[in-house]
């Protein structure tokens, strides 16, 4: 047992204690007593309504159980599944007039459309990159990646290649042309950029093969940096995302360009999500210390990474904001970092990093919300360059929430918070995850209970489904992982969350998003794809590196999400019936086919749960069945572990099948692993082996699970693990 400090009624952790008394608390003009005093009164309040909200939720189950069992072998009839559904209260009735009023809301998260990265808070050097990620070259992220093919002489290497080079920047220009083009020309013909005085103001004047000429739109143009009389960076803009374009003809890119352009820089990813949630493996007090010490650092400004590149050691901070003149020569900053959210977890979660006077872990959202808010007090009441938000708010994504009662519990839970840090009502804004069905259904009346705060709502395949078939579990087998995406559930679904943020106001005062593209080395297929997203009427999508951010911008400024969200608001809601229709399967499978899907399910639930358990990492890039490598979190992990428990439940698979394919998949998934000297293998003794059981207990334990959640067996035995 670690040390505990005893304050008031509460036993909290020492490190934990040490931490917000040392580091957090500091500079913030909230003594640390106040946090633990201010703690304890929030759970005296709210916590039984808290612990009601999380019964509501299994008394639902249980009752959706119980209709579908009383009908087990009939074929669904809709019209009496929703109306038993409203019955119980599951769907609620709707509400007129709900109309987002948020205010101080930062440009990022209001106004600008642009990729979204979301980021394990536990490690520095991933939060920093996240955050600086605002800005990337362009010319780097079509090089390193497949969106570039290899054939023709234009393969990848050690050295540089020429023949890519040219493709690149073949590319860059056929972007700039789309985003901010010329009057006359391309500008694969461009020889020259130049600035003229006008009046006492500068113009952009390009230098052609035919002559001179202009943007199409001379006001894309909107500011310039100058080193030792030399025009060395032009700045455009197109849908709001910035666009660089550095010019240095001694650079040895730039001496092969007739311009001297070396390199063209998008603003990428515009807002990151600092994630305390799916993305992390924090188990205990010690855990939740490094995720809240790095959150700080980056409130604070202060966050270093350190580390080892080949025989360098390299340090990494958060970058400066990005200075150039205007067309009338006045200086012009930019922010040089995404806008951080922190995603703080779900109300499932419970920690002993605090507990009661009995002995009682305590919710761990309650803990989050206040000392990530206190955290972010640092960054408030800053004056130095390294700000967050510049209207003085907190920005706080909330996952898993089971429809408007949970809402309105984590708003009155906020407000709480406010009162103990002493902030303006409102200051905490909300960002609804929609990825549980009874929110899904009633996303009008859950924006209704936070209509001052909200900033954000989007959709996630993975976990959705996850609800999904947890919900539906009585009523009948599940269609194969690939075929459930193929259904008419899941576009109703995407498009409702978009036709609900419109509706309701959301556009201009926060984001309405969509999910991850999960194959970090597949850009050239999420070049082709995600497209999708900003035509969908989303203003920002997941993505899982910077160079993804990168690529993904592009869409931004070949798609005006302003003018679709127009268009979309003319379309009639999607479709209520469509979105309560469980992918059922309603089909014969063969036996190879049975064996196919489990083999796939099984495999991926080890690869990331052996590292989750194993080593403790939350998020990370997983080889597939095919070794193609897939970023996972604990969303892809229910999805897949809820599968197998649907089948197993209505006998396509039996255990001891199940069993052996989780063996043989172990091999797999140890081969897959065997370059990792962090890495616990699994198959060389099966018995003894954490991580392969709790692989075996998410999947066996599955139906009984509370919502097919899998932190209680991942908690339970990454502990295990680390007392070993």
């Amino acid at each position: 047992m670690s040390e505990r400090i005893r304050v008031g009624a509460l036993h909290v952790d020492a490190a934990l204690y040490a931490l917000v008394r040392d580091e957090i608390a500091p500079g913030t003009g909230v003594e640390s007593e106040r946090i633990w005093q201010g703690l304890q009164a929030i759970i005296e309040e709210l916590g039984s309504r808290h612990s009601a909200l999380l019964s509501q939720r299994d008394d639902m189950q249980r009752l959706i159980d119980q209709w579908h069992l009383q009908r087990r072998g009939a074929p669904l009839d809709g019209e009496a599944y929703r109306q038993f559904l409203r019955e119980i209260g599951y769907i609620e009735e709707g509400v007129e007039h709900v109309s987002v009023t948020t205010e101080n809301v930062d440009r990022e998260v209001a106004q600008v459309a642009g990729p979204q990265l979301v980021v394990p808070v536990d490690n520095a050097r991933y939060c920093i990159n996240a955050a600086n990620a605002r800005w990337g070259s362009l010319y780097d992220a079509l090089y390193g990646t497949d969106a570039i093919a290899e054939d023709g002489g234009a393969e990848r290497g050690d050295a540089y290649n020429p023949v890519r080079g040219a493709r690149v920047v073949a590319q860059a220009n056929a972007f700039l042309d789309g985003a901010v083009p010329l009057r006359e020309g391309g500008y694969d013909g461009v020889c020259g950029l130049a600035l003229v005085d006008e009046g006492g103001r500068k113009h952009l004047q390009v230098q052609i093969e035919q002559g001179v000429t202009e943007l199409r739109d001379p006001s894309q143009w909107v500011g310039y940096v100058e080193e030792e009389g030399q025009l060395r960076c032009v700045l455009m803009v197109n849908n709001g995302l910035h666009i660089e374009i550095h010019i240095d003809p001694s650079d040895p890119i730039g001496q092969a360009h007739p311009a001297g352009i070396k390199d063209v820089v998008l603003e990428a990813a515009i807002t990151t999500i600092q994630d305390c949630e799916d993305s992390v493996s924090a188990v205990d007090a010690a855990d939740k210390v490094r995720v809240y010490r790095n959150w700080c650092g980056l409130m604070k400004g202060d966050l270093r990474a350190q580390f080892d590149k080949g025989d360098r050691p390299i340090t990494r901070r958060l970058n400066a904001d990005r200075r150039y003149c205007d067309p009338a020569g006045q200086p012009l900053v930019l922010p040089g970092r995404s806008l951080l959210l922190v995603r703080n977890v779900g109300i499932h979660m419970y920690t002993d990093a605090v507990l009661t006077a009995d002995g009682q872990a305590i919710p761990e959202g309650f803990l989050d919300a206040l000392i990530t808010s206190l955290a972010a007090l640092h960054d408030l009441r800053s004056a130095g360059e390294i700000k967050n938000s510049r209207t003085g708010s907190v920005y706080i994504v909330k996952p898993k929430m089971h429809g408007p009662a949970e809402v309105a519990a984590t708003v009155a839970l906020f407000g709480r918070v406010e009162e103990v840090l002493g902030l303006p009502r409102n200051t905490l804004k909300i960002g609804i995850m929609d990825e549980e069905r009874r929110t899904t259904v009633n996303l009008a009346r859950a924006i209704a209970q936070a209509s001052e705060r909200l900033i954000f709502i989007n959709t996630g395949f993975l976990d959705r489904t996850g609800d999904e078939i947890h919900t539906s579990m009585e009523a009948g087998p599940m269609l194969p992982k690939g075929q459930i995406k193929e259904q008419k559930w899941l576009q109703a679904y995407e498009d409702w969350n978009v036709d609900i943020g419109i509706e309701t106001g959301l556009v201009g005062r926060g984001q309405i998003g969509k999910g991850m593209w999960a194959m970090p080395d597949a850009m050239r297929a999420m070049l082709q794809a995600k497209i999708g997203h900003p035509q969908a009427g989303a203003s920002t999508a997941w993505v899982p590196s910077p160079t993804a951010a990168v690529l993904h911008a592009m869409h931004y400024h070949e798609v005006s999400v302003t003018q679709r969200q127009r268009a979309l608001a003319q379309r009639q809601r999607a479709s209520l019936e469509d979105i309560l229709t469980p992918p059922l399967l309603g089909q014969e499978l063969s036996a190879e086919e049975i064996q196919r899907e489990l083999d796939n399910n099984a495999q991926g639930i080890l690869g990331y749960v052996s590292r989750w358990v194993g080593q403790g990492i939350g998020c990370s890039k997983v080889p597939d069945i095919n070794d193609v490598g897939l970023m996972e979190d604990r969303a892809t992990l229910r999805i897949s572990s809820q599968h197998i428990a649907n089948w197993l439940h209505h006998g396509l698979v039996d255990a001891a099948q199940v069993r052996a394919t989780f063996a043989r998949m172990a091999e797999v998934v140890d081969r897959q692993n065997a370059g990792d000297v962090a890495y616990v293998p699994m198959a060389e003794n099966l018995d003894a082996s954490v991580g392969f059981q709790a692989a075996l207990d998410l999947v066996f334990n599955g139906r009984q699970e509370p919502n097919g959640y899998t932190e209680n067996v991942l908690h339970t035995r990454r502990r295990q693990a680390k007392l070993a």
